[in-house]
């Protein structure tokens, strides 16, 4: 997405605001106009980012992020997986958890996590399995085990087959 457009819209506005204003204010508005390019590209940069959180909010388990490229945002959209396969999984299968809705207590929190490289590749690849950003992964598999309450027992007879895959605990 280029901001350059909405970056001069911006630029022109505050001319025309200055000519009114005389010429000290146009002087004043011209010396202005560089350094607001930048304040006004990051401050737009926070709106998209705002929007795509609360985007992601409504579409989880789905998600949506803004990825920057030199100077212009990116949107890169994760649509939520398809329940296409539902009427071919057997009756005891178990559906995997839903990403958690949002509570009227808050927005959302950033958290740095960091992994092994070795458990980075593979969260990648369960994610990537899913049609899940790694983001909405994390979020699913965090609200399933808070869920959980820990009191499910980690115990290899626990887990379960679904499809292709396996579920649960494993030591």
């Amino acid at each position: 997405m280029d901001l350059t457009p909405y970056v001069e819209t911006l630029r022109r506005e505050l001319a025309v605001a200055a000519e009114a204003g005389g010429d000290d204010a146009r002087e004043l508005a011209e010396r202005l106009t560089a350094p607001l390019e930048s304040a006004a590209r990051l401050t737009m940069l926070n709106v998209l980012s705002a929007a795509a959180d609360e985007i992601t909010r409504e579409l989880a388990p789905g998600s949506v992020d803004v990825r920057l490229r030199g100077l212009d945002p990116d949107f890169v959209v994760t649509p939520p997986p398809a329940d296409s396969g539902a009427a071919t999984e057997p009756a005891g299968s178990v559906e995997p958890p839903r990403a958690p809705a949002e509570s009227d207590e808050g927005g959302t929190a950033r958290v740095n996590l960091r992994l092994p490289a070795h458990l980075k590749a593979r969260t990648e690849e369960a994610a990537a399995r899913e049609g899940l950003s790694v983001n909405a992964w994390l979020v699913r598999a965090v609200s399933a085990a808070v869920d959980a309450g820990g009191t499910q027992p980690r115990t290899a007879e626990k887990a379960r087959t679904v499809g292709q895959s396996f579920t649960g605990w494993v030591r």
